[in-house]
């Protein structure tokens, strides 16, 4: 019995081990994040608005923010908080704030630390992968935000395949 004892806990001990591995995960750079902010800034300027912009690495933990020198004090924490909504959820801000509006079964994720119902949050996401977020705010609306936020990512399209 004792045999029996000492090999059924070798094969548990053996499978713990088998599923203790190092993982391997994909991450947004600093120079893909630089690369994806500076366009979305440009973006902004072309139609005349000076944004702050945020990115959030797959952990949802900044990776770089950059603020325009005519933004609002509280754009920064806006795009902060844009870009750690589309990574958290996988979706733009504004299809979180569509998702979750009214009183319907997902309303309670508005309640959230961190998260806000604001369109201008983008996923960044690598093949399969979502490795980042995308968060701009400052523009007049919404829609402006969003619009330069792709453009962004259109200008990293290549890096992120």
């Amino acid at each position: 019995m004792r045999v029996v004892s000492l090999l059924l806990t070798a094969v548990v001990a053996g499978a713990a081990l088998a599923a203790a591995q190092v993982l391997t995960e994909r991450n947004i750079s600093l120079q893909l994040a630089r690369t994806i902010a500076d366009a979305s800034i440009a973006a902004c300027k072309t139609d005349g608005f000076d944004v702050t912009v945020a990115i959030v690495d797959r952990a949802g933990d900044l990776k770089l923010l950059l603020r325009a020198d005519t933004s609002n004090p509280h754009n920064a924490d806006l795009a902060r908080r844009k870009a750690y909504t589309a990574r958290t959820f996988g979706v733009t801000s504004t299809e979180f704030r569509n998702r979750t509006q009214g009183d319907g079964e997902l309303a309670g994720q508005r309640y959230l630390a961190e998260v806000v119902p604001l369109g201008g949050g983008l996923p960044i996401v690598s093949g399969a992968d979502r490795i980042g977020g995308l968060g701009l705010s400052g523009a007049p609306d919404q829609a402006a935000d969003e619009k330069c936020a792709r453009a962004g990512l259109a200008a990293a399209a290549a890096s992120l395949k």
